[in-house]
């Protein structure tokens, strides 16, 4: 990665949005083309943003997060999706993203940075350890049926919690 590359920013305009896709495609395969879009600006309603690494002009990496503030983490960035292009693995761009996550929480006024990512992703979990964060808890989700009254049936929850 040189000097000019890598570079990261927050992306706004449908085009850019549209551009992300078929990186985050690798991590949300379950979301369609067609719908991405319009699943971010709905995201972006309840404070989501979607930043990009660019190497060379083209979109190599991914980041889908949100600012918050609880009891027991106090403020705090949540990723709700870091991904880099599979071609463009172990070249340093999922390190310089999060680094990007870690700088912009602080500028933020939070106290922490979290994330969830499934339990079948190991390469994932070794490269979060080497990056400096650590497994601290558990994250329990049921699927629920909203024309069930919202009796859960404690298969596995959807794709969209706890799968970064």
């Amino acid at each position: 990665m040189g000097e000019e590359n890598g570079v990261i920013s927050l992306v706004v305009a449908d085009e850019e949005i549209a551009a992300c896709y078929p990186v985050m495609r690798e991590l949300r395969p379950h979301i369609s083309e067609e719908e991405f879009i319009s699943r971010i600006r709905k995201l972006e309603a309840t404070g989501y943003k979607l930043a990009a690494l660019r190497d060379a002009g083209e979109i190599v990496a991914v980041a889908g997060f949100r600012i918050g503030e609880n009891l027991p983490w106090g403020r705090f960035l949540y990723v709700d999706d870091l991904v880099t292009r599979s071609e463009s693995r172990s070249k340093g761009y999922g390190a310089k993203l999060l680094a990007w996550l870690k700088e912009f929480a602080a500028k933020e006024g939070c106290e922490q940075l979290h994330l969830d990512s499934a339990t079948w992703r190991k390469e994932a979990h070794r490269f979060y350890e080497r990056e400096g964060l650590r497994l601290t808890s558990f994250h329990f989700s049921v699927k629920i049926d909203p024309q069930r009254g919202g009796s859960g049936s404690g298969e596995e929850a959807s794709a969209f919690v706890g799968s970064t």
